[in-house]
């Protein structure tokens, strides 16, 4: 009986598993696609009808010269300007505003990895990982050189608006810290007010039960079970980077280059070496998912702080619903097909009992409203280890009067890629959230004087409303 037992719930897992892989490789194969049509329309459209761009170049140019820069921050299997052609992370929301960077960094690389690539991408300069780092991780100290910088005069007096979806929330804490620790080597004098706000949509502040559905291990916050979702990706993503088919990487790259995984510096002998768990960023925990455990968030949580001089925001998102003292999904039509089956399993998840819980007092009930890939308790602010300072509002018209250092956030009804990507998915709500976000950062928050914005004429200094 035990053995049949046994043997049904195998052949369960096995048939999530087919699933799981099956949806995420159509899904993937879809934002490819129509990747590649868009490009294919854009070329064909630029070459059958020049488009006669004028002269408003330079005085848009010229008006947005005084304006801090917002920038969004992509999360995990994401993409910055310049990848996948003209498709948008953000759906295009960095239309709705005249200074917006999207930046394109490592979509499966570790918080750390891409809070360093982040700071040069801005800053200008050579990527340095830090000597420390990358002798413990087995990579490259050094990266892509990005010349002079997306901003190069960013500054206490020159700070900027950061926009986090996902793990990209957790990348721009990450970055501040870094700054308030003068951790960038040759630039000594940074510290945390180059930030002036952080806004989070659907943030993975303190780590997501979804990584253990997807394989990573309850009682060890690095190694992967044996067959699970997370060895697939794995197998994929070291076969890509070997390949190093250098058309389809520009296309789209998972950020690992510095660990040099490519044929062509390691042959076969290295090939090997990564997949049997030797070597390589899976090998040594470098990247992006164990960094999303629970107990990977409350580490590193426990050096990172809410500083007193910056504004912050939060949008959590759910997609479930209480219903006879249960928690289930919120209806079938409003969540992705990608992340129905995962709603559901968050919905019902517990934490093993033969494994230590990942924190003193952690309780099941109060990590199952999700959005299909993060838990809506650890997307409003910092809680682990240590609770930050926070306020729950129902309506933006709430925030027009802002406190820095305080988590203010907002639970909005979306699952977790409502916001990005596809906008018309989203709807109206779409554009309500961007212009709100948009709008606090250009007329809500400011150190000394508000900003003057385009086509807008200077304002006598005044107080935050």
């Amino acid at each position: 009986m035990m053995m049949i037992k046994l043997w049904m719930v195998t052949c369960l897992q096995l048939a999530e598993l087919f699933v799981s892989s099956v949806v995420h490789l159509i899904y993937g194969f879809y934002i490819f696609s129509t990747a590649v049509a868009g490009d294919v329309s854009q070329k064909l459209s630029d070459y059958l009808f020049k488009s006669n761009v004028g002269g408003e170049t330079d005085q848009s140019q010229s008006n947005v010269e005084g304006l801090p820069p917002i920038v969004l921050v992509h999360g995990i299997f994401g993409f910055g300007k310049g990848r996948l052609g003209g498709l948008s992370y953000f759906g295009g929301a960095e239309k709705k505003d005249e200074r917006v960077l999207v930046p394109d960094l490592g979509s499966l690389t570790s918080i750390y990895d891409r809070a360093r690539e982040l700071f040069y991408y801005l800053k200008g300069g050579r990527v340095d990982f830090g000597e420390e780092h990358s002798e413990a991780c087995g990579h490259s100290r050094f990266g892509r050189d990005y010349g002079k910088g997306q901003y190069p005069e960013w500054d206490e007096d020159h700070p900027i608006h950061f926009v986090g979806h996902s793990a990209g929330a957790q990348v721009i804490r990450l970055l501040q810290q870094m700054l308030a620790d003068k951790a960038f080597e040759g630039f000594e004098e940074t510290n945390e007010n180059w930030v002036l706000s952080v806004t989070s949509l659907s943030g993975a502040f303190n780590g997501t039960t979804r990584t253990y559905l997807d394989g990573m291990r309850t009682d060890d916050r690095i190694s992967m079970k044996p067959i699970c979702l997370l060895q697939i990706c794995r197998i994929g993503v070291i076969m890509y980077d070997w390949l190093d088919i250098s058309w389809l990487k520009n296309y789209y790259n998972f950020g690992f280059d510095h660990f040099n995984i490519s044929w062509k510096r390691t042959g076969v002998r290295g090939l090997v070496d990564c997949l049997v768990g030797n070597s390589g960023p899976f090998a040594t925990g470098d990247w992006i998912l164990p960094d999303l455990t629970i107990q990977g968030s409350t580490s590193l949580n426990s050096n990172l702080q809410t500083f007193p001089s910056t504004y912050y925001f939060s949008y959590a998102t759910k997609r479930t619903r209480r219903m006879m003292g249960m928690t289930v999904p919120s209806g079938v039509l409003g969540i992705h097909p990608m992340l129905f089956l995962r709603v559901f399993q968050m919905s019902q998840w517990r934490f093993p009992q033969d494994v230590s819980p990942p924190y003193k007092g952690y309780r099941d009930e109060e990590w199952q409203e999700n959005d299909g890939a993060m838990n809506t308790i650890s997307m409003t602010h910092p809680r682990l280890p240590v609770e930050h300072p926070s306020r729950f509002i129902r309506s933006d018209s709430e925030c027009q009067t802002l406190q820095p250092g305080i988590w203010y956030y907002k639970i909005v009804e979306a699952d977790h890629i409502t916001f990005i990507v596809n906008r018309e998915r989203a709807g109206v709500q779409f554009d309500l959230i961007y212009d709100s976000i948009f709008q606090r950062c250009r007329k809500h928050v400011f150190r000394k004087i508000p900003q003057t914005l385009p086509n807008q004429s200077p304002r006598c200094p005044s107080s935050p409303r």
